[in-house]
């Protein structure tokens, strides 16, 4: 028998009603933010920032591929990685299907990694993905973006993510099997595997002149995340215990 509240149908559709005029603020909560994120200043790139592309060598401004926006989504794969980032894998899961829609939009979406691009392609045939996916090895388009972080910083105590400086060591001695799971996962340590971090950030093509426009990490980019917005709507919600995702094709052996 559950122990979860249960009711008449007249008893659930006054309730739901209830919860769609929050949902509808929500919403309306929602759009008001678009509109902000696109009120933001642009800021001009004058950086010459080069990336290895299937295509060969690339300038950011032919990461736009002929339209006028571009999205990176800040891919978690460092050049001491072996396999891309989990939670980065499961969300881009879902960019095959928006490629197409965006780019008939006038808007380009690409992922951008620290690793070599033979590592990029090896892991992008595995996963059986279509989307744009570029190298910054060598380069400092993700340092100069705050999702990657050097040695120095690490080692510091002073990372800046998220717009704020953090510290994200383990304290010595301290044990987190969560993030020891997440590390083995890229067969590296905590220290290598989180010296580079999630995000998104946007840019605009302009009489000539490349703009960056927006940024978002860490729970910034939720909502990229497709199954969660699934997992939110569904009986249990998230109902998270750990480290539970896995790359799509690893759910059979795990």
């Amino acid at each position: 028998m559950t122990d979860h509240k249960t009711g008449t149908r007249e008893e659930w559709l006054a309730a739901r009603l209830e919860l769609l005029e929050a949902e509808k603020e929500l919403t309306r909560r929602s759009d008001e933010l678009a509109r902000r994120r696109q009120e933001l200043p642009w800021v001009r790139i004058d950086k010459e920032y080069r990336f290895e592309t299937d295509e060969g060598a690339a300038s950011l401004a032919d990461l736009f591929a002929g339209r006028s926006q571009l999205l990176i989504y800040h891919f978690m794969f460092g050049p001491d990685y072996k396999a891309g980032c989990p939670s980065c894998s499961a969300i881009a899961d879902g960019f095959d299907g928006s490629v197409v829609h965006l780019a008939n939009h006038d808007v380009t979406l690409c992922a951008v990694s620290q690793a070599p691009l033979a590592k990029l392609q090896e892991y992008k045939r595995r996963m059986g993905w279509s989307f744009p996916w570029a190298s910054s090895f060598g380069g400092d388009f993700k340092y100069d973006f705050h999702t990657s972080h050097t040695q120095q910083e690490w080692e510091s105590g002073a990372v800046e993510y998220n717009f704020r400086t953090v510290d994200l060591r383990q304290p010595e001695g301290a044990e987190n099997p969560v993030l020891d799971d997440i590390a083995s996962s890229v067969e590296t340590d905590w220290a290598t595997y989180r010296r580079e971090g999630p995000g998104v950030s946007a840019f605009v093509l302009d009489d000539g002149g490349v703009y960056h426009t927006y940024s978002a990490y860490e729970r910034g980019v939720d909502g990229l995340w497709g199954m969660y917005q699934w997992l939110d709507r569904a009986p249990l919600g998230r109902n998270e215990t750990g480290f539970w995702w896995r790359r799509h094709d690893e759910y059979e052996s795990a």
